[in-house]
């Protein structure tokens, strides 16, 4: 005999609520439903289920096993889902086709972002995405959707992604590379970045080398103005792998090896509450999330 129940889209999304604020009455809140509302939701899907999704405790809300197991599997696509709805009413007028980038990665910004925006644009059907680059602490005025950053911290309510954990890595042109280790950093000079003062020493730490086995090279502001110089000279760079995958992808690069190391500094985005496009903002945090994952993925499955 099959069961012809269906599955109620209200209850996953009054249950996916639940399991992100850990609590009956912060949900109800934020549906702007009763809490009896939200319990009756959750009630339908144990049942639908036979099996207990939260154990309440007071005034929290702790999910169960298997509660944890289908929040965390349907908690993105119903994102997706209830986004592109919305989107396709087309009731929010012009506004619904702009977002604003704010971000302190002038580089990544440089090499990663703004090279891939068409493809967001085209996958939200033709949004135009603005990009801010500041090294300044967002200030209670400042308009914008997503603030994208390593090394500041966002104090208002937003939801966070992590969107990568930075490798850093010594490269150079193929010709200046081939065939070498990390000797040749005693004989090639390796170019400093002065916006990123904490690179040099982390990786030298990392790998148990000395300042003074490096031989210093030319300063620049930042390793994107490093970049042309590194690809078309007779130097080295040390820098985030992120920034400069799809340059030995391209062959244009090439990795000393035995050089990468972790920074322990993470890419973080947030999608601010306050933001005049909250959906386009988290579907933005997401689809960055997954080309951070593509671009370092592929190039460290083609070692």
């Amino acid at each position: 005999m099959t069961d012809e129940r269906e599955l109620s889209l209200n209850a996953v999304r009054a249950f996916v609520q639940v399991a992100r604020d850990n609590s009956i009455t912060r949900a109800s809140k934020t549906l702007g439903i009763t809490q009896s509302s939200v319990s009756r939701h959750v009630a339908v899907l144990e049942e639908y289920f036979g099996a207990k999704l939260l154990d309440r405790r007071g005034r929290q809300s702790q999910l169960t096993d298997y509660g944890r197991l289908f929040a965390d599997a349907v908690a993105e696509p119903l994102e997706t889902i209830l986004f592109t709805a919305r989107r396709m009413r087309r009731e929010d007028g012009e506004n619904a086709n702009r977002l604003v980038v704010r971000t302190s990665l002038s580089t990544f910004a440089y090499t990663l972002l703004i090279p891939n925006l068409r493809e967001f644009s085209k996958e939200m059907g033709g949004v135009t995405v603005d990009v801010i680059s500041t090294l300044s602490l967002p200030a209670a005025g400042d308009s914008f959707d997503v603030l994208l950053t390593r090394d500041l911290t966002l104090t208002e309510p937003a939801d966070r992604w992590d969107i990568h954990d930075e490798q850093i890595v010594c490269v150079g042109s193929p010709d200046c590379v081939a065939g070498r280790g990390l000797e040749a950093l005693a004989t090639t000079p390796v170019i400093a970045v002065t916006s990123r003062p904490d690179i040099l020493p982390t990786w030298l730490r990392y790998l148990g080398l000395r300042t003074a086995d490096v031989r210093t090279g030319a300063r620049y502001d930042h390793h994107y103005l490093a970049l042309p110089a590194v690809t078309n000279g007779q130097t080295l760079l040390v820098a985030p792998h992120v920034i400069v995958a799809d340059l030995i992808r391209q062959g244009l690069l090439e990795m000393l090896p035995g050089s990468r190391a972790p920074s322990g500094m993470q890419y973080r985005a947030y999608a601010v509450d306050r933001g005049a496009n909250p959906d386009l903002a988290r579907a933005f945090c997401r689809w960055l999330t997954r080309l951070c994952r593509k671009k370092t993925g592929d190039e460290r499955g083609g070692k």
